[in-house]
């Protein structure tokens, strides 16, 4: 080999590890890229640059922050390779369970004049009835060995049963001060629910990256039968997987019932497909065992944009129902590709 060509090899060689690790960095934070281009897109073409309007940005994230809830908790599902369809319906029966204990006037006055229930109890409420319904899926799925899919469409259709009968088909109002504080309050200028969203993102992404718990979702994702063989307890976890995304469903029902200071029982219908869609958006894998939080929560401010954006330009909702679907069905198709 000439001079020369010695020469030349290591550079050549240096060359191709510079193309790998950009399409390395592409690859990682694609999703990050396409939401930064949405937004200065928007910027440009919104009527009097309305969409950089720091009131405007702040609204979008507020508006998502339960979406938000719903897609983190689907999240650590789908990493399972599991999917939850009942979230919308859990989030519906947790409103007005917590709103009916958060009224200022009701039932509670009637048997006991001048009581009103302090907020937590209405939060807890709500929580708690997720957590349930949560389990009660995975404790369906672990232990009689049904289908995540007919699991969840089962407790889709019962828990919106449960919220009309709960609620005798009638909206839940006249909610009291310090509840109404959790879904419109402010501290320090930031909306409540920002502040919620935020501390939920950090704790789930160190559930799932430093805790044992973490791993064993990664694992039954990965691979089911070797998590099995390597002793992890796969119906106890599959259980704590889904009680957990009910849990955030749950969070979302109480977030949502006191932003819009009313429960009914058809709140959050079709919440669950925009919480899934931004999951995948986000890198979550059907096949189980890839995705990260951080990943989801882009995917939720891309669903949030993209609304927002459509309605400041005045999109027609049918429309932006089209334009979503799109965007589920390519992200599906990028997802198949780089699993191939």
């Amino acid at each position: 080999m000439s001079t020369e060509a010695r020469g030349n090899a290591p550079s050549r060689f240096e060359a191709m590890l510079d193309r790998a690790r950009l399409a390395d960095v592409l690859r990682k934070y694609l999703i990050v890229f396409i939401f930064l281009g949405m937004c200065v897109l928007l910027t440009l073409i919104s009527p009097r640059n309305s969409f950089i309007a720091p009131g405007n940005l702040i609204n979008v994230v507020r508006q998502i922050s339960v979406i938000g809830f719903l897609a983190i908790g689907v999240t650590v599902v789908i990493i399972s390779t599991g999917i939850d369809l009942s979230l919308g319906s859990v989030l519906g029966f947790a409103a007005v369970v917590s709103a009916s204990l958060s009224q200022q006037a009701g039932w509670k006055e009637a048997l006991y004049p001048g009581l009103q229930l302090p907020a937590i109890f209405g939060v807890t409420a709500g929580l708690a009835v997720g957590a349930a319904l949560g389990a009660v899926n995975g404790m369906l799925i672990a232990t009689f060995r049904i289908p995540p899919f007919i699991a969840t469409l089962g407790m889709m259709t019962a828990a919106r049963g449960f919220a009309y009968i709960y609620s005798n088909c009638r909206p839940v109002s006249t909610l009291n001060g310090d509840f109404l504080f959790v879904g419109g309050g402010y501290v320090a200028g930031i909306p409540v629910p920002i502040i919620i969203f935020a501390i939920v993102i950090v704790a789930a992404h160190l559930m799932l990256n430093n805790t044992r718990f973490g791993r064993h979702v990664y694992a039954i994702g990965g691979n089911e039968t070797a998590a099995r063989v390597s002793g992890i307890a796969l119906g106890r976890t599959k259980v704590w997987i889904y009680v957990f995304s009910g849990l955030m469903a749950g969070l979302g029902g109480v977030v949502l019932t006191s932003r819009v200071q009313s429960a009914t029982p058809a709140l959050g219908m079709g919440f669950e497909l925009d919480a899934i869609a931004a999951a995948v958006i986000g890198g979550t894998s059907f096949a189980g065992g890839i995705g990260t939080i951080w990943g989801t929560v882009v995917g939720a401010l891309i669903i949030g944009t993209m609304n927002n954006g459509l309605d400041l330009l005045n999109v027609s909702p049918f429309y932006q129902q089209v334009v979503k679907g799109a965007i589920i069905v390519i992200a599906i198709i990028i997802d198949e590709r780089k699993n191939r």
